[in-house]
C-alpha cells in the first residue's frame, strides 16, 4: 500500500483530512445504504454489509484516490429484477458474476472505452432508473398496506392504485418530516448530515408520539444483526450461470460505467486527472467477487459521496478504508436502534436520491434537440421505465449505432472528373485514352461501401480505359472497405479497365498490403 501513488500524500498531518472525510462519509453511507438495500428487495443489512467491504476493497485496490463505492441508486431497478425474478441467493451468484467481468473488463482494457458511450444513453437510463426509484417509494412515503413488488412498472403503479384506500396518514406526515429536513439542510446547512438527521427526527417522532402504528424496519425486516457478516460461498452451477449471464453482464457494465463516471467526476474536483480507469475496474471487480461472498449486494463508485468525500478535505484512498471501519463500528454498536427507523421515513431519502440523478436538465437540452439523439435518448428512458433496463440500454445503443452508420454514411465524397493534365505528362495515362478520376474523400467502411460500389460501378458501365481513384483524403478504411475495392477491381478487370490508385495514405496502404490487395491491385497501379 506505501508504494501506491495514490497513497503518496499520506502522512502523519494529513491522515486527520482522511479520518474527518471518512467519517463524514460514512455518517452518508449509512441511511444511503440501508435504503437501497431495501428498494433492491433485501434486507437492509446487506447494504451495511456491501458499504462497509466494496468501500474498503475499492478503496485499496481501486484506480481513484477519492473514490467511495458501495450500493447505488442506479443498481435498484435491475436488482430487484432479479429478486423477483431469481431470488436472493441468486442475486449474489449474479453479482459475484458481474465481479468477474469486472475483472475481465479490467484486463481488457474496456476502461479506455468509457469515452464512447453515447451520451444520450447514459442520461436516458438515468433518467429512467430516476423514475423507477422514485415512483418505487411512493408505496412507503403514503403507508399503503399490501403493496407487493412487481418486476413492471405498469404493475407496481396498479399495485398502488389497488391499495390506495390504505393510506397511512401518519406515514405521510413521518415523510413529509423528513423531506422537509432533507431539503431545509441542504440548503441552508449543506454541512450537516441531512440523510443522518432525516431518519433520525422522523424515527423519534413516530417513536414518541405514536410508536407501532407506521411500519418500520423492524416490523418489516426484523431488525438489522448486531453482528459481522457471514462468510458463505454463492451456489454457483453452470445452469444458473446460463440462466444469469446477462443480467450479470448488465450490472458490470452499469457497474463500470458509473464507477469511471465517479472517477472522472472526483478527477474534475480534484483539480486534474489521476484515476487510472482499467485499475479502477479491477478494484471493482474484486469487490463485487468478494462482497456476495459476506451476504453483500453489487456496489460500484458512488459519485454524490466520491464528492462528499473531496469536499470533506480527503487527501488519500485511506478516507475510504476509515469509512469503512466507520460504518462497521456502527454496525457492531448501534444495529439495533435502526430496527425503530419507519419506512416511510426511508422513502423521502430515496425520492431525493431520485430527484438528484434525474438529469432533468440534460434530459429536457438533448431532448430539445429534436434529432437523433433526441430519438436515442427518449428510446432509452422509455423502454428502461416501462420494461427494464437492459432492454432500455440495449436499444438505446442499436439506435444511437443506427443514427451513427447514418451520419456517417453521408461524410463519404465521390467526385468524378477526368484525368488532370499531370496525369498525361506524368505518362500514367495515355494521350488520347479515355481515362476517369473518381476523388474519394471521407470514411470507407461498411457504412458507407455500398454508395462507393454504386458510384464506381456506374463509372465502369461507362467504358473507360482507366480509373484513377485519389485517396489523399480518404479518414477511414475497414474490412467492408477493402472488400468493396476488390469488388470493383474485379468488376473492372472483367471490363478490361485497369485501376489505379494515386496519394493513398500511409496506414491505409498497410492495411491493403495485409489484406492481400495491393497485390492484386499491382504495385505499377499504386501512385504517390
Amino acid at each position: 500500500m506505501l508504494k501506491d501513488v495514490r497513497f503518496e500524500l499520506l502522512n502523519r498531518k494529513t491522515v486527520k483530512h482522511d479520518i474527518v472525510a471518512g467519517v463524514t462519509v460514512g455518517i452518508v453511507a449509512i441511511p444511503l445504504g440501508m435504503a437501497f438495500a431495501i428498494a433492491s428487495g433485501v434486507k437492509p443489512e446487506y447494504g451495511i454489509y456491501t458499504t462497509v467491504i466494496a468501500g474498503l476493497l475499492v478503496a485499496l485496490l481501486g484506480g481513484s484516490r477519492f473514490q467511495i463505492a458501495g450500493p447505488t441508486g442506479a443498481f435498484i431497478p435491475i436488482l430487484l429484477g432479479i429478486v423477483l425474478q431469481y431470488g436472493y441467493e441468486d442475486l449474489l451468484v449474479a453479482g459475484f458474476m458481474a465481479g468477474v467481468f469486472l475483472l475481465v473488463m479490467s484486463f481488457l482494457k474496456v476502461g479506455d472505452l468509457i469515452h464512447f458511450v453515447p451520451r444520450a444513453v447514459t442520461v436516458g437510463f438515468t433518467a429512467g432508473i430516476a423514475v423507477i426509484i422514485f415512483t418505487g417509494q411512493i408505496g412507503n412515503f403514503l403507508g399503503l398496506e399490501g403493496v407487493e413488488q412487481q418486476e413492471f412498472f405498469h404493475r407496481d403503479m396498479l399495485e398502488i392504485l389497488r391499495s390506495i384506500g390504505t393510506v397511512n396518514l401518519l406515514s405521510v406526515l413521518t415523510a413529509v418530516t423528513g423531506l422537509a429536513v432533507i431539503v431545509l439542510l441542504t440548503r441552508f446547512a449543506p454541512k450537516v448530515p441531512a440523510f443522518l438527521i432525516a431518519l433520525l427526527i422522523p424515527t423519534l417522532i413516530a417513536s414518541i408520539f405514536y410508536p407501532g402504528q407506521v411500519a418500520t424496519i423492524g416490523t418489516a425486516y426484523g431488525g438489522i444483526p448486531q453482528k459481522l457478516p457471514e462468510f458463505s460461498f454463492p451456489q454457483l452451477t453452470f445452469q444458473k450461470v446460463v440462466e444469469l449471464w446477462q443480467p450479470a453482464l448488465i450490472i458490470a457494465a452499469l457497474g463500470a460505467i458509473e464507477s469511471l463516471l465517479s472517477a472522472v467526476v472526483a478527477d474534475g474536483m480534484a483539480g486534474g486527472p489521476t484515476a487510472r480507469s482499467n485499475r479502477e475496474l479491477f478494484g471493482q471487480g474484486v469487490a463485487n467477487m468478494v462482497t456476495p461472498l459476506f451476504g453483500g449486494i453489487p456496489a460500484t463508485g458512488a459519485i454524490a459521496r466520491t464528492a462528499t468525500n473531496i469536499r470533506s478535505g480527503a487527501v488519500s484512498p485511506m478516507s475510504g478504508v476509515v469509512q469503512s471501519v466507520f460504518v462497521l463500528f456502527v454496525l457492531v454498536l448501534f444495529a439495533p436502534f435502526a430496527s425503530h427507523v419507519p419506512l416511510a421515513a426511508m422513502a423521502p431519502i430515496l425520492m431525493f436520491v431520485a430527484w438528484n440523478m434525474s438529469g432533468i436538465r440534460p434530459f429536457a437540452q438533448i431532448a430539445g434537440l429534436r434529432s437523433g439523439d433526441s430519438a436515442v435518448l427518449l428510446a432509452t428512458f422509455l423502454l428502461t421505465v416501462s420494461v427494464n433496463l437492459t432492454v432500455g440500454v440495449q436499444a438505446g445503443f442499436l439506435l444511437a449505432v443506427i443514427m451513427f452508420l447514418r451520419k456517417m454514411s453521408g461524410k463519404l465524397v465521390l467526385q468524378v472528373k477526368p484525368a488532370e493534365k499531370e496525369d498525361y505528362l506524368s505518362g500514367n495515362v495515355e494521350p488520347g485514352s479515355l481515362f476517369t478520376s473518381v476523388k474519394v474523400s471521407g470514411p470507407l467502411f461498411f457504412g458507407t461501401v455500398r454508395a462507393f460500389e454504386l458510384k464506381l460501378d456506374q463509372e465502369i458501365k461507362k467504358g473507360p480505359n482507366a480509373l484513377i481513384l485519389r485517396m489523399k483524403g480518404l479518414t477511414a478504411l475497414d474490412a467492408g472497405g477493402v472488400a468493396a475495392m476488390s469488388e470493383v477491381l474485379d468488376k473492372a478487370a472483367l471490363n478490361g479497365i485497369r485501376i489505379l490508385l494515386q496519394g493513398l495514405p500511409a496506414e491505409k496502404r498497410v492495411l491493403l498490403s495485409k489484406s492481400g490487395l495491393l497485390e492484386k491491385i499491382g504495385k505499377e497501379n499504386v501512385l504517390k
